[in-house]
C-alpha cells in the first residue's frame, strides 16, 4: 500500500473502523475486483478476492456495496457471492438492494430517442473494430486492446457522432479506460456515492476503491468524508489517498478491513 496524500493516516483509519457504529466499503468491479478481459463475460474476480467479499458480508458489521458501470443483470452471475450484496449497476441508473428490492432510474422519452438514435450511430463505431454495450441509462463503445491509431480513429467519430447528443436531451458523454460513454445526466459514481453518504451517520467509517476515470467522481465526491483507493498496477494521476497494486494489496486490504471489524 502506498499513500498518495501524506495528510492520510492508513493505521488511524483502521484503528477508528474497528470502533465505528458505521462503515461502508464501496468496490468498482472490473479493474479493481477483477482483471479487464477481452470478453467481458469472462472477467470473474482475482483468486481470494471473492472469499474475502463473503468473509466481510458474513461479519454483517459492514455496508458493502459494489458501484459498477456493469449492468446488474451482467455482474450478480460474475460475483457469485454466498448472499446478496447491495449493488450500484450502470454508474447508479439502476440500485439492487440486498433484501431484494431493485429501482431503476426513469428516463425521459426525449432521452430515450435520443438513446436509439445513438445506437445506431454506433454501428459505424462497430464497423471500425469497437464493440458496442447498450445499457438502459446509457450507450458505452469500447476499444480495449484495439491498435492505439484505431482507437484514435473510433473517439474522434464516436465525438462526432454523439456529440450533438450530449449538449441536449439530458446525455452527456465520458471517457473511462477503454472507451467512452453516452450516459443520462445526474448517472455518475459521484451521484452513488452521495446517496448512500446522505444514508449513513455523519462519523460513519467509509472507504472507496477503483481503479479508472469513472472512478475519480466517486474519490471527488468522497474527498474530506473517507479514504479513496486506487487499485491498479500502474500509477495515473487521481485524486485518491492511497495506491494498491492488484491483487495482492487489494487482498491485503480486504483483510485488514475484516479483521477491524471483527474486533468491533
Amino acid at each position: 500500500m502506498k499513500k498518495l496524500r501524506s495528510v492520510i493516516d492508513v493505521d488511524s483509519f483502521f484503528h477508528g473502523l474497528c470502533n465505528a457504529d458505521q462503515c461502508a466499503l464501496l468496490l468498482d468491479y472490473d479493474g479493481t475486483l477483477a482483471p479487464f478481459q477481452v470478453n467481458p463475460e469472462g472477467a470473474i474476480p482475482y483468486p481470494g478476492v471473492r472469499e474475502a467479499i463473503n468473509r466481510i458480508l458474513a461479519q454483517g458489521r459492514t455496508r458493502l456495496v459494489i458501484v459498477t458501470g456493469r449492468t446488474l443483470a451482467d455482474l450478480i452471475p460474475l460475483l457469485a457471492l454466498d448472499r446478496a450484496v447491495e449493488i450500484w449497476g450502470e454508474h447508479g441508473g439502476e440500485r439492487a438492494h440486498p433484501e431484494g428490492n431493485r429501482e431503476r432510474a426513469t428516463l425521459s422519452e426525449v432521452t430515450l430517442k435520443a438513446l436509439e438514435r445513438a445506437t445506431l450511430d454506433a454501428q459505424e463505431l462497430q464497423a471500425l473494430g469497437a464493440r458496442c454495450e447498450r445499457k438502459a441509462s446509457g450507450i458505452a463503445i469500447h476499444w480495449r486492446n484495439l491498435p492505439i491509431k484505431t482507437t484514435r480513429i473510433i473517439r474522434t467519430r464516436a465525438l462526432a457522432l454523439w456529440g450533438k447528443y450530449a449538449t441536449i436531451n439530458g446525455l452527456k458523454l465520458h471517457d473511462f479506460d477503454g472507451g467512452i460513454e453516452l450516459r443520462a445526466r445526474g448517472h455518475s459514481k459521484a451521484d452513488a456515492v452521495k446517496t448512500i453518504l446522505s444514508e449513513m451517520k455523519d462519523d460513519a467509517i467509509v472507504a472507496c476503491l477503483g481503479d479508472d476515470q469513472t472512478d475519480e467522481d466517486a474519490f471527488a465526491a468522497l474527498q474530506g468524508k473517507g479514504l479513496s483507493v486506487l487499485v491498479r498496477s500502474t500509477l495515473r494521476p487521481t485524486r485518491a489517498d492511497l495506491w494498491l497494486t492488484p491483487p495482492e494489496e487489494l487482498l491485503q486490504f480486504l483483510q485488514r478491513w475484516e479483521q477491524a471489524r471483527d474486533r468491533w
